[in-house]
């Protein structure tokens, strides 16, 4: 072959993986096979708890982004990803503290903030349960007995990344990312959960993966197209298709949480929202650039959609409570 020829392909093969987002490819396979079923809150009030609550958000850069108000200039106050504003803010934070409620938060760099991968969860909320209730933010932890009552959690992008299904029953200690082991840790991690009924426990379902192809895959977009290898975005639809089985699993009844017999954990399903309930395997706010994180509109719509669903799940949760012996709080 020419080095006319190899340049007008990888041309072509550049201006396609500009110009197409991964939905937009025939047989990318981004169409959800199923839906989840949720849990429903609909029979508690969405209005705000009559007391204040302490919540702490174990996040990375997407959930920082969340929490942080939109403006046009990124402000980091004083560590990584803990913003005051982003351009993708959703404004959550705000929106929490008009409710009531007292926000915290670990991010990276701390010991509480930095692991959140798909398999740190159950050794973190084993063997550092006290800190994670008493961290102010970050590395700092309040000194006057003071506790948080909920803990909202979540991974980050990276881990819809998915290596395969794998096989049951899976391992909960990884490392590999696949399907079954992911169900594996999620299900060890309710025993933890369940330790601490007077805790609410919201999980986010990880953000999906941008629809158009970053930068960074464009060479390997090239050489794969040279060598009739498999395209960058068959690889994503096909990690996309796992990403949303496994947010599917979580989010419903019958799947990750069948048969728990607390009140004290909720799941938001970011990943859903994200996809715009089931029109793709992979986020509708995404950057051209193809970066992962959702843009401001899909934050915004989040933030939306939180503090209604956040506001029933406490109500649940004190519910759940008062038919226990233990008194719970007032709301």
């Amino acid at each position: 072959m020419n080095k006319g020829l190899i340049t007008c392909l990888a041309l072509l093969g550049l201006g396609a993986a500009l110009m197409a987002p991964v939905g937009g490819r025939p047989g990318s396979a981004t169409t959800p096979a199923s839906r989840p079923t949720p849990m429903d809150l609909s029979a508690f009030p969405t209005t705000r708890p009559d007391t204040s609550r302490r919540l702490l958000f174990i996040h990375h850069s997407c959930g920082g982004q969340l929490l942080g108000a939109p403006a046009e200039q990124e402000d980091e106050r004083g560590a990584r990803c803990l913003y005051l504003s982003h351009p993708n803010g959703g404004g959550l934070r705000a929106k929490l503290e008009e409710q009531g409620y007292e926000v915290h938060e670990a991010s990276y760099g701390s010991e509480i903030g930095e692991n959140t991968d798909a398999f740190d969860w159950v050794p973190k909320f084993r063997d550092k349960m006290d800190k994670v209730l008493t961290v102010d933010e970050n590395d700092r932890f309040f000194t006057d007995g003071r506790r948080h009552q909920i803990v909202v959690f979540k991974s980050c992008y990276t881990e819809t990344r998915f290596a395969g299904v794998g096989a049951a029953p899976g391992n909960a200690a990884g490392p590999d990312k696949t399907l079954w082991n992911y169900k594996a840790h999620m299900t060890a991690l309710l025993g933890e959960m369940k330790k601490h009924p007077e805790i609410l426990f919201v999980y986010l379902t990880p953000p999906p993966q941008s629809s158009v192809i970053s930068k960074e895959r464009l060479f390997r977009f090239i050489t794969n197209e040279l060598r009739g290898r498999p395209h960058p975005w068959q690889a994503k639809a096909a990690q996309a298709e796992i990403a949303r089985a496994y947010a599917t699993w979580i989010a419903s009844t019958d799947g990750w949480l069948a048969g728990y017999p607390l009140k004290n954990v909720a799941v938001f399903d970011y990943f859903d929202l994200l996809t715009d309930h089931g029109a793709s395997n992979l986020s509708r706010y995404s950057a051209p650039d193809g970066d992962n994180h959702p843009l401001r509109a899909g934050n915004e719509k989040a933030a939306a959609a939180f503090v209604p669903f956040l506001n029933r799940a406490v109500r649940r949760h004190a519910a759940g409570l008062s038919a226990a012996p233990a008194t719970p709080p007032p709301i």
